[in-house]
């Protein structure tokens, strides 16, 4: 993972940590992270993205 988010001097951690957030929400690096989870067979695989397309 090469995310980065420098805490800028007298800056919140609160508001550093939201930034990491957004900027991993963006990459969409958690998502990734959940779904690599579990092992999912390839059938399942196949079944879910069919389900997402039909929607």
């Amino acid at each position: 993972m090469d995310t980065e988010v420098r805490v800028k001097k007298g800056e919140i951690i609160d508001r550093a940590l939201r930034r990491l957030k957004k900027k991993l929400d963006k990459e969409g690096t958690l998502k990734e992270l959940r779904n690599r989870r579990h092992y999912e067979k390839p059938s399942e695989v196949k079944r879910r993205e069919a389900k997402m397309r039909h929607r």
